[in-house]
Order: C-alpha cells, then structure tokens, then sequence
C-alpha cells in the first residue's frame, strides 16, 4: 500500500503501461461537477455520470464507489456504487449493525485522512470480502477521503482490472478532480443532513415552514383539521420510579408504536414533548379526516395492550377534537419556537386530562363524534373543563 504521492510503479514487480491521460481533458469533468446538470440529479445519477466521464477522458474505470458518511439518526452510512454498462447500487447501513463496512479497511484509510493506493491481494487490507468489490477481477483501488470542513469524512474509491493499475498520469488527473468531487458530495451530505435532522428532531411541518422561509417572529397561519392528543398514563409516577435510562427506553417504545400508527393513518406530528404526542389529520374531508384520526387512537389502545415494559402492561390517553389551530413563531428573537394555539387546541388539552379523572382510554369532544359514523360511541357526560365557561360534554367508545 502506498500513498498518492509514491509512484505506483515501485510497488511489487508488475509492469505498467504507460498511457498519457490529456491534462486538459478532465476541464470536461470539472465544469459538469460544478454545473447545474450535476447539481440537480440523485447521488445516482452523480456516480453514473461521473462514471461514464471519468471514462470517456481515459482512465480505466472499472469500479467507482462513493461512501457517503452522514448525520443521520438510522443510517450513518451509504455506498452508492457503479460499474461499467450495470445498474447503480445503493447500501444504507444502520447504527449498530455489524457489516462488512463497519470492520473493513476503509474506515481505518478514511480516519487517516490520507489519500492511499491499495493492491487488491495485500494481506492486511482484505478488499476482497467487501461485497461491492468481490468477484471482479480489481488489481489496484485508488482511496480517496473526502474531507468536509467538519462532519463525518466521506470517500471515493476507483477500481481497476488494467494490469499494474493506475499509472502516475492517471493519478494526478484524479487529484486534480477530488477537490471538486469532495464539494458536490459535502453539498449533498450537508442538505440530506439538514433535511433528516430537521425532519428527526422538529417534525417536517416546521421544517416545510423554515424551508419556505416563514420563520419571521409572530407569524400565525390557521388551519383546521381532526387532532389528536396522546400521552401515557401514570407517566410521571413511572419516570419518578425508573431510572433516568430505563425511562428513555419506556419512551422510546412507546413511540415506537404510537407514531408509526399516526403516520400510516394519514396524521403529522405537529409537537411532541416528554410524553405527548400531539398530531392532526388534515383533508378536505372532515369525515376522512376524523375517521383516520379515530382509527388511529383505536389502533393505539390495541397495539400498547399487547405491550409490557418491566412486566406490566401501559396504557395511553388520547383526546380527539375537530377544529381549528393557529401555529406560527413564538419565544425570543434569538430563539423561536413553533407555537400550537386556540380554544380547539385547550379544548383537546383538558378533554386529554380529563381521561385520567375517568379513567378512560379514548375521549372526544361533540365536534369530533358527529364527524365520525359508528355505533360504539356513547356519552361520558358533561364536564366542567378548566378555561370553559359551561360544562362539555365528551364521549368514549368504552362501556
């Protein structure tokens, strides 16, 4: 193994034919990395187009791969690979699993940060076990990391079946490019980052409203829709009782069940905090939308009565409304926050805290029942809701 700046001629006692790659050329390669076309098409098309150019001006491209390394909170990791006249492939790799990737030698040439050529029969650098180069006949890799200014270090890797591999001219050809090639993919890395973080961690309403520019303090925009307010019960109590970590594992089951029910139902996450999940169902439909909102709190009670944590069993409380909420911009100039307002909003509020006093899994407002058409919805009587000035009356399906 040797660095860029050795010659590979030196290495072992192959014998490389000498083939001039024109300088010149590879201007052809640096516009389109750097052009609108590139800018605009998937890291598919960015591989494959490359591919087909780093070819067209000479060098003998017989694998290209980029290993794209990321912030997102599942899939630190992507290889997107391509070969000559073959489809591009794409591998995600979750956290915590046990690859090939995870133990292969290019993690240890990536936290070098070094540019390196490898022979494809070292001992020490076992390329051959890694699916994407098994099988096809590779003599020499060219490693390149792609260091960002900050972030995960990503890289490109070029294989090749010519005996004696790269030759100097070739080399210096693809330095010449990676400076370009590090930009378009730090580009990508850094929106996919933006996109899955803001989408992990804010919801993508607010990220569809930072994106569109509505960021300003103050600003309010009205909607109406069926909302759903879901938390657990007796979670205080349970978080007061369990340790800090044993807590975080409760949570995270239990939104590993809720919101997949709300999602696949049509529902968006507009907040969530400690415990409560607060969603809405939007549709031109109201019926549509209620109904959606009422089989997902169903499927809610059902899925968490199969689950237990620490041997006993949980249980959710979940308000149903219909109506109208203001969101827009609130808290301090130097840090905002995304505000859910209105009486249908307090209203969903006090029907959820009501649950606890009843005892009751599912409770609705009247707005909510008469958008729904079934037979299991009975009254739970009239109550006097903080912030109300007459009592209201709520329903349940339970007995």
């Amino acid at each position: 193994m040797n660095t860029l700046l050795e010659d590979p001629v030196s290495v072992g006692p192959r014998t490389i034919r000498r083939r001039s790659v024109d300088p010149n050329s590879m201007l052809f390669v640096l516009e389109w990395l750097s052009g609108d076309e590139c800018h605009a098409i998937d890291e598919a098309g960015l591989i494959a187009g490359l591919g087909r150019r780093l070819q067209g001006i000479g060098l003998p491209i017989d694998r290209l791969t980029l290993h794209l390394m990321t912030l997102h909170p599942e899939f630190p990791g992507r290889i997107v690979a391509w070969a000559p006249g073959e489809p591009v492939e794409i591998y995600d790799h979750e956290h915590g699993t046990r690859s090939a990737f995870a133990s292969s030698p290019l993690r240890k040439l990536m936290g070098s940060r070094e540019p390196m050529i490898v022979g494809m029969d070292e001992k020490n650098w076992p390329w051959q076990e890694m699916d994407v180069y098994a099988g096809r006949r590779l003599v020499q890799l060219l490693v390149a990391p792609l260091c960002n200014v900050d972030g995960p270090v990503s890289a490109v890797i070029l294989g090749t079946r010519r005996p004696g591999g790269f030759t100097l001219p070739d080399i210096c050809v693809i330095e010449r490019i990676l400076p370009a090639l590090r930009n378009t993919c730090e580009l990508r890395v850094m929106r996919q980052a933006e996109l899955s973080l803001f989408d992990t961690y804010i919801g993508p309403m607010t990220v569809q409203r930072i994106l569109a520019g509505r960021i300003r303090q103050g600003e309010v925009e009205t909607m109406e829709a069926a909302l759903l307010l879901c938390g657990l019960r007796d979670f205080t109590e349970l978080s007061n009782r369990l340790p800090g970590d044993r807590a975080l594992e409760l949570l995270t089951a239990y939104f590993e069940i809720v919101v997949p029910v709300i999602t696949r139902r049509g529902g968006k996450l507009l907040k969530s905090m400690g415990d409560a999940i607060l969603a809405f169902f939007p549709s031109s439909d109201t019926e549509a939308a209620s109904s959606s909102a009422f089989a997902a709190a169903e499927a809610i009670r059902d899925d968490l009565g199969h689950f237990e944590f620490d041997g006993a069993g949980i249980e959710a409380r979940i308000a149903l409304n219909y109506g109208g909420v203001s969101y827009g911009n609130v808290g301090s100039r130097d840090r905002p926050d995304l505000a859910f307002i209105g009486s249908d909003v307090n209203l969903l509020t006090q029907i959820q805290s009501t649950c606890a006093v009843l005892g009751t899994s599912v409770l609705m407002s009247e707005s909510f029942r008469r958008r729904i058409r079934t037979g299991k919805i009975r009254t739970a009587g009239f109550h006097q809701l903080d912030g109300f000035e007459e009592p209201v009356e709520l329903f349940t399906t339970e007995p």
